[in-house]
């Protein structure tokens, strides 16, 4: 039983999510397209772009997952209003057409017949109209429940899964329990780790789902035929003291707290809403930019990320606080780290403390408060690519 009641003000978006923070986003839908996304940024104060290099000739799930993570982009709670802008204006009418399902004030462009010039006109007059409207939007008192988060793990070292990740795992219940949803994933980094997730799994078809979901994952790794050693663990895992994926994996759980796991989710497939807490886990990848990107598209308004050695990813609209146990890099990387925990690896605090002390760092963030990322202009957006291209 919660007996605390968390108070933060937050957007509440027309289908009744709840946002944290209030962007107008420019969504290019292929790789051409990112040049003017990001000229229109370099015009209009308020607007922020997400440019990448992918789009043109994939084809099949791969096509699909990356216009998923962009239509996800757009619906994401964080977001006021969307513009969209294509080479080819099927693909942005495609694209804004879901968005639009929201909601959320959205328009598509398309390049073809108009040229850079013109369709940044009018791309850029829409825009400036979406800004003013977004400035006019208030935050309202809500209880903390109903929002969606995401946990995620970088540079881990032993102080990763010694501290930083119960401590993180401690706020998971906490979040459960309040009646959000914490959503976890990094596929191949459960390696070892997998059964014990597995148990956590009620259900025994989504228990079934999820096994064959990561059973899948790991053949195509090891059809490859190569040693990942130096990728799983990475070179600074093992620099900091983790020798095996397995020894990763059962410091990389801690953070997934005590609490039923009920959601067990593919690429394509979306979030359930309804009421009271749910833990979801998303088949993903364990590169921290792409973990990110993917959970901010199925609708993740906050990142709790730890690390041990250092890792410095964000988000260009979904904020990411960075939490660490170790001393050395709280203190030599101090401009990334939000919340620095390491006087629990000295026993100087309780797990608890810990926790809440990331808890309420957290609020503060809900409530405007600024992360290192988003003040250091850490914006990764990385789409996950599941084939070559044609």
């Amino acid at each position: 039983m919660v007996a605390t009641k968390y108070v933060v003000r937050a957007y509440e978006r027309p289908n009744g999510d709840l946002g944290i923070r209030n962007h107008v986003l420019i969504i290019p839908v292929d790789d051409p397209s990112g040049t003017l996304a990001s000229n229109i940024t370099k015009i209009l104060s308020g607007t922020k772009a997400i440019p990448h290099p992918y789009g043109r000739l994939q084809f099949g799930k791969d096509l699909e997952v990356l216009f998923d993570t962009l239509i996800g982009y757009g619906s994401n709670p964080n977001v006021a209003a969307s513009i969209v802008i294509g080479l080819d204006s099927s693909w942005s009418n495609k694209v804004a057409d879901k968005i639009a399902k929201t909601g959320k004030p959205v328009e598509a462009f398309g390049i073809e017949g108009y040229g850079d010039l013109r369709t940044l006109e009018r791309a850029a007059r829409k825009a400036k109209e979406y800004v003013q409207f977004a400035s006019e939007l208030r935050r309202t008192e809500v209880d903390l429940s109903g929002f969606t988060f995401s946990i995620k793990c970088g540079e881990s070292d032993t102080t990763s899964g010694i501290a930083a990740n119960p401590a993180l795992g401690y706020v998971t219940d906490k979040l459960y329990d309040l009646g959000n949803t914490i959503l976890f994933g990094e596929t191949s980094e459960l390696t070892g780790a997998e059964d014990v997730v597995a148990e956590r799994i009620p259900n025994p078809a989504l228990k079934e789902k999820f096994l064959k979901i990561y059973r899948d994952y790991i053949s195509i790794i090891e059809s490859s035929g190569l040693d990942l050693l130096g990728s799983q663990p990475t070179e600074g895992n093992i620099r900091g003291g983790i020798s095996t994926i397995e020894e990763k994996a059962l410091g990389t759980i801690q953070k997934l707290g005590s609490r039923p796991i009920a959601c067990v989710l593919d690429y394509l497939e979306n979030v359930p809403k309804g009421g009271g807490g749910q833990l979801c886990f998303l088949n993903s990848p364990s590169a921290s930019a792409e973990f990110v990107t993917f959970a901010t598209a199925k609708g993740s308004v906050l990142n709790f990320f730890t690390t041990g050695q250092g890792n410095i990813v964000g988000n260009p609209i979904s904020p990411v606080i960075k939490v660490t146990a170790n001393p050395k890099t709280a203190k030599n990387m101090e401009e990334h780290i939000d919340v620095d925990i390491s006087d629990l690896l000295q026993l100087k605090v309780s797990l608890m403390e810990a926790g809440e002390r990331i808890l309420n760092y957290s609020l503060r963030v809900m409530n405007g408060r600024l992360t290192s990322n988003e003040v250091m202009v850490h914006e990764e957006f990385s789409p996950i690519k599941l084939h070559i291209t044609a």
